[in-house]
Protein backbone atom coordinates (compact mmCIF):
# COMPACT_ATOMS: atom_id res chain seq x y z
CA UNK A 1 0.00 0.00 0.00
CA UNK A 2 1.22 3.81 -1.25
CA UNK A 3 0.89 6.68 -0.53
CA UNK A 4 2.54 8.04 -3.09
CA UNK A 5 0.48 11.24 -4.35
CA UNK A 6 2.10 10.32 -7.57
CA UNK A 7 0.33 7.39 -8.78
CA UNK A 8 -3.41 8.93 -7.56
CA UNK A 9 -5.31 10.86 -10.38
CA UNK A 10 -7.09 13.23 -7.95
CA UNK A 11 -4.24 14.23 -5.99
CA UNK A 12 -2.40 15.00 -9.04
CA UNK A 13 -5.40 17.00 -10.56
CA UNK A 14 -5.53 18.71 -6.87
CA UNK A 15 -1.89 19.57 -7.74
CA UNK A 16 -2.77 21.46 -11.32
CA UNK A 17 -1.46 18.46 -13.03
CA UNK A 18 -2.71 17.52 -16.44
CA UNK A 19 -3.89 13.83 -16.41
CA UNK A 20 -4.81 11.74 -19.57
CA UNK A 21 -8.47 10.93 -17.80
CA UNK A 22 -10.35 13.10 -15.61
CA UNK A 23 -10.67 11.80 -12.00
CA UNK A 24 -13.78 10.35 -11.07
CA UNK A 25 -15.43 10.64 -8.15
CA UNK A 26 -18.99 9.82 -5.85
CA UNK A 27 -19.32 13.03 -3.93
CA UNK A 28 -22.37 11.41 -1.79
CA UNK A 29 -20.56 8.87 0.04
CA UNK A 30 -22.42 5.26 -0.55
CA UNK A 31 -26.09 6.12 -0.51
CA UNK A 32 -29.09 4.34 -0.18
CA UNK A 33 -29.28 3.40 -4.48
CA UNK A 34 -26.69 0.67 -3.13
CA UNK A 35 -28.33 -2.65 -2.04
CA UNK A 36 -25.13 -3.83 0.05
CA UNK A 37 -25.28 -0.74 1.53
CA UNK A 38 -28.88 -0.97 2.23
CA UNK A 39 -28.04 -4.94 3.67
CA UNK A 40 -25.71 -3.53 6.21
CA UNK A 41 -28.05 -0.34 6.94
CA UNK A 42 -30.79 -2.86 8.13
CA UNK A 43 -28.65 -4.42 10.51
CA UNK A 44 -27.93 -1.29 12.82
CA UNK A 45 -29.97 0.55 15.35
CA UNK A 46 -29.56 4.08 13.73
CA UNK A 47 -27.55 5.97 11.10
CA UNK A 48 -25.26 7.15 13.59
CA UNK A 49 -25.04 3.73 14.83
CA UNK A 50 -23.41 3.10 11.75
CA UNK A 51 -21.60 5.73 11.52
CA UNK A 52 -19.80 5.16 14.82
CA UNK A 53 -19.15 1.57 13.76
CA UNK A 54 -15.42 2.01 12.49
CA UNK A 55 -15.90 -1.76 10.81
CA UNK A 56 -19.11 -1.11 9.00
CA UNK A 57 -18.52 2.46 8.00
CA UNK A 58 -14.75 1.52 6.32
CA UNK A 59 -17.01 -1.26 4.62
CA UNK A 60 -19.85 0.77 3.17
CA UNK A 61 -16.75 3.73 2.73
CA UNK A 62 -15.38 1.05 0.22
CA UNK A 63 -18.65 -0.24 -1.20
CA UNK A 64 -18.64 2.13 -4.50
CA UNK A 65 -15.14 1.33 -4.81
CA UNK A 66 -15.74 -1.93 -5.63
CA UNK A 67 -18.79 -1.71 -8.01
CA UNK A 68 -17.36 1.23 -10.13
CA UNK A 69 -13.64 1.62 -9.51
CA UNK A 70 -14.17 5.30 -8.79
CA UNK A 71 -10.45 7.45 -8.31
CA UNK A 72 -11.47 8.61 -4.95
CA UNK A 73 -13.30 6.83 -1.45
CA UNK A 74 -15.16 9.44 0.38
CA UNK A 75 -15.61 8.61 4.28
CA UNK A 76 -19.12 7.62 5.22
CA UNK A 77 -20.04 9.71 8.06
CA UNK A 78 -22.60 12.68 8.08
CA UNK A 79 -21.46 16.78 8.68
CA UNK A 80 -24.14 16.86 12.04
CA UNK A 81 -21.03 14.43 14.09
CA UNK A 82 -19.55 18.01 14.82
CA UNK A 83 -22.84 19.40 16.93
CA UNK A 84 -22.65 15.67 18.39
CA UNK A 85 -19.42 16.00 19.75
CA UNK A 86 -19.60 19.60 20.92
CA UNK A 87 -22.69 18.07 23.20
CA UNK A 88 -25.89 18.93 21.12
CA UNK A 89 -28.04 15.58 20.90
CA UNK A 90 -27.96 14.62 17.78
CA UNK A 91 -30.91 11.62 16.19
CA UNK A 92 -31.83 10.50 12.79
CA UNK A 93 -35.24 9.93 12.34
CA UNK A 94 -36.80 7.31 9.78
CA UNK A 95 -38.56 9.65 7.31
CA UNK A 96 -37.72 12.43 8.94
CA UNK A 97 -33.75 13.33 8.67
CA UNK A 98 -31.71 14.51 11.57
CA UNK A 99 -33.32 15.90 14.77
CA UNK A 100 -31.39 17.85 17.12
CA UNK A 101 -31.75 19.52 20.34
CA UNK A 102 -32.70 23.25 18.63
CA UNK A 103 -30.64 26.63 19.92
CA UNK A 104 -33.35 28.99 19.24
CA UNK A 105 -32.18 31.50 21.76
CA UNK A 106 -28.46 32.71 22.10
CA UNK A 107 -28.67 31.70 25.72
CA UNK A 108 -28.98 28.36 24.12
CA UNK A 109 -25.49 28.61 22.85
CA UNK A 110 -24.29 27.78 26.58
CA UNK A 111 -24.99 24.25 26.19
CA UNK A 112 -22.55 23.53 23.86
CA UNK A 113 -18.99 22.55 24.92
CA UNK A 114 -16.27 25.08 23.77
CA UNK A 115 -14.11 22.46 22.46
CA UNK A 116 -14.18 19.30 20.00
CA UNK A 117 -14.67 16.25 22.30
CA UNK A 118 -12.63 13.90 19.96
CA UNK A 119 -13.62 11.10 21.92
CA UNK A 120 -16.88 10.40 20.73
CA UNK A 121 -15.00 11.32 16.88
CA UNK A 122 -12.67 8.37 17.98
CA UNK A 123 -14.52 6.00 15.97
CA UNK A 124 -14.40 8.15 12.56
CA UNK A 125 -10.85 8.16 12.76
CA UNK A 126 -10.56 4.27 12.95
CA UNK A 127 -12.61 4.49 10.59
CA UNK A 128 -10.46 5.99 8.15
CA UNK A 129 -7.78 3.46 9.30
CA UNK A 130 -9.43 0.79 8.16
CA UNK A 131 -10.51 2.44 5.05
CA UNK A 132 -6.80 3.09 3.81
CA UNK A 133 -5.85 -0.44 4.98
CA UNK A 134 -8.00 -1.68 2.16
CA UNK A 135 -8.12 0.87 -0.42
CA UNK A 136 -5.96 0.28 -3.89
CA UNK A 137 -2.67 2.52 -3.93
CA UNK A 138 -3.85 4.30 -6.40
CA UNK A 139 -7.58 5.56 -5.14
CA UNK A 140 -7.51 8.73 -2.56
CA UNK A 141 -9.25 9.12 0.17
CA UNK A 142 -11.32 12.17 0.97
CA UNK A 143 -12.29 12.70 4.77
CA UNK A 144 -15.13 15.91 5.01
CA UNK A 145 -17.22 18.21 7.36
CA UNK A 146 -20.01 20.65 7.17
CA UNK A 147 -18.88 24.35 6.68
CA UNK A 148 -20.14 26.53 9.53
CA UNK A 149 -22.93 28.48 8.08
CA UNK A 150 -24.91 24.92 6.93
CA UNK A 151 -24.25 22.95 9.91
CA UNK A 152 -25.44 26.40 12.23
CA UNK A 153 -28.49 26.16 10.47
CA UNK A 154 -29.18 22.70 11.57
CA UNK A 155 -28.23 23.54 14.80
CA UNK A 156 -30.51 26.44 15.86
CA UNK A 157 -33.80 25.20 13.60
CA UNK A 158 -33.12 21.30 14.80
CA UNK A 159 -34.01 19.76 12.12
CA UNK A 160 -33.48 20.53 8.12
CA UNK A 161 -35.61 23.81 6.45
CA UNK A 162 -36.16 24.30 2.75
CA UNK A 163 -34.94 27.58 3.42
CA UNK A 164 -32.98 27.76 6.68
CA UNK A 165 -34.62 30.52 7.65
CA UNK A 166 -34.32 29.80 11.32
CA UNK A 167 -30.50 30.19 11.04
CA UNK A 168 -30.91 33.62 9.21
CA UNK A 169 -33.39 35.19 11.38
CA UNK A 170 -31.47 34.05 14.16
CA UNK A 171 -28.42 35.72 12.13
CA UNK A 172 -30.30 38.59 12.11
CA UNK A 173 -31.42 39.40 15.56
CA UNK A 174 -29.10 38.27 17.33
CA UNK A 175 -26.03 38.93 15.23
CA UNK A 176 -23.67 38.79 18.38
CA UNK A 177 -24.84 35.26 19.28
CA UNK A 178 -24.65 33.71 15.59
CA UNK A 179 -21.42 34.94 15.19
CA UNK A 180 -20.27 32.79 18.41
CA UNK A 181 -21.79 29.96 17.16
CA UNK A 182 -20.24 30.15 13.64
CA UNK A 183 -16.82 30.90 15.46
CA UNK A 184 -16.90 27.59 17.40
CA UNK A 185 -17.75 25.40 14.77
CA UNK A 186 -14.64 27.03 13.13
CA UNK A 187 -12.58 26.01 15.93
CA UNK A 188 -14.43 22.46 16.17
CA UNK A 189 -14.76 22.05 12.32
CA UNK A 190 -10.66 22.88 11.52
CA UNK A 191 -9.76 20.49 14.56
CA UNK A 192 -11.77 17.80 12.96
CA UNK A 193 -10.38 17.78 9.66
CA UNK A 194 -6.78 17.99 10.88
CA UNK A 195 -7.28 15.00 13.30
CA UNK A 196 -8.55 13.14 10.14
CA UNK A 197 -5.40 14.44 8.39
CA UNK A 198 -3.53 12.44 11.42
CA UNK A 199 -5.84 9.63 10.50
CA UNK A 200 -4.76 9.17 7.26
CA UNK A 201 -7.12 11.10 4.49
CA UNK A 202 -5.52 12.56 1.63
CA UNK A 203 -7.50 15.32 1.37
CA UNK A 204 -10.90 16.40 2.59
CA UNK A 205 -13.80 18.57 1.07
CA UNK A 206 -16.01 21.04 3.31
CA UNK A 207 -19.74 20.96 2.31
CA UNK A 208 -21.76 24.24 2.46
CA UNK A 209 -24.57 22.73 1.16
CA UNK A 210 -27.09 25.36 1.83
CA UNK A 211 -24.83 28.22 1.10
CA UNK A 212 -26.90 28.93 -2.12
CA UNK A 213 -29.72 30.69 0.19
CA UNK A 214 -27.46 33.50 0.88
CA UNK A 215 -27.47 37.30 -0.60
CA UNK A 216 -23.78 37.99 -1.75
CA UNK A 217 -23.04 39.89 1.15
CA UNK A 218 -23.94 37.26 3.56
CA UNK A 219 -22.60 34.48 1.32
CA UNK A 220 -19.11 36.37 1.81
CA UNK A 221 -19.76 37.12 5.71
CA UNK A 222 -20.93 33.69 6.69
CA UNK A 223 -19.61 31.38 4.43
CA UNK A 224 -16.39 32.35 2.66
CA UNK A 225 -15.06 34.13 5.49
CA UNK A 226 -15.59 31.52 7.97
CA UNK A 227 -14.16 28.77 5.63
CA UNK A 228 -11.15 30.59 4.84
CA UNK A 229 -10.47 30.63 8.61
CA UNK A 230 -10.50 27.19 8.86
CA UNK A 231 -8.23 26.39 6.09
CA UNK A 232 -5.68 28.35 7.32
CA UNK A 233 -6.33 26.91 11.26
CA UNK A 234 -6.07 23.34 8.96
CA UNK A 235 -2.72 24.60 7.07
CA UNK A 236 -1.08 26.36 10.08
CA UNK A 237 -1.10 22.25 11.25
CA UNK A 238 -0.90 20.36 7.62
CA UNK A 239 1.07 22.81 5.17
CA UNK A 240 0.25 20.40 2.38
CA UNK A 241 -3.51 19.76 3.08
CA UNK A 242 -5.54 19.59 0.27
CA UNK A 243 -9.12 20.70 0.81
CA UNK A 244 -12.14 20.97 -1.84
CA UNK A 245 -14.60 23.32 -1.12
CA UNK A 246 -18.56 23.26 -2.37
CA UNK A 247 -20.23 26.01 -1.80
CA UNK A 248 -23.64 24.58 -3.36
CA UNK A 249 -25.88 26.54 -5.33
CA UNK A 250 -24.20 29.36 -5.39
CA UNK A 251 -23.03 31.18 -8.60
CA UNK A 252 -19.22 30.97 -9.06
CA UNK A 253 -18.95 34.47 -10.16
CA UNK A 254 -19.30 35.04 -6.26
CA UNK A 255 -16.36 32.99 -5.80
CA UNK A 256 -13.26 35.40 -5.35
CA UNK A 257 -10.62 34.13 -8.16
CA UNK A 258 -6.65 33.92 -7.06
CA UNK A 259 -4.54 32.64 -9.78
CA UNK A 260 -5.32 31.30 -12.64
CA UNK A 261 -4.74 27.53 -11.27
CA UNK A 262 -8.30 25.11 -11.38
CA UNK A 263 -8.76 22.11 -10.29
CA UNK A 264 -9.35 19.75 -13.20
CA UNK A 265 -11.43 16.95 -11.55
CA UNK A 266 -14.75 15.76 -12.52
CA UNK A 267 -17.55 15.60 -9.43
CA UNK A 268 -20.55 12.88 -9.65
CA UNK A 269 -23.54 14.68 -7.26
CA UNK A 270 -26.62 12.72 -6.86
CA UNK A 271 -27.89 15.65 -4.95
CA UNK A 272 -26.02 15.84 -1.82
Amino acid sequence: MSDNPAIKPLLRALAQERTQVPPLWLMRQAGRYLPEYRAIREKTASFLDLCFNPMLAAEVTLQPIRRFGFDAAILFSDILVVPHALGQRVTFEIGEGPQLDALGEPSALARLDTALDHGKLAPVYETIAHVKSNLPREIALLGFCGAPWTVATYMIAGHGTPDQLPARLFAYGHPKAFARLIDILVEASAAYLIKQFAAGVDAVQIFDTWAGVLPADEFQRWCIEPVARMIAKVRAQVPAARIIGFPRGHRAAALPRRGSGRCRGTRLDDGA
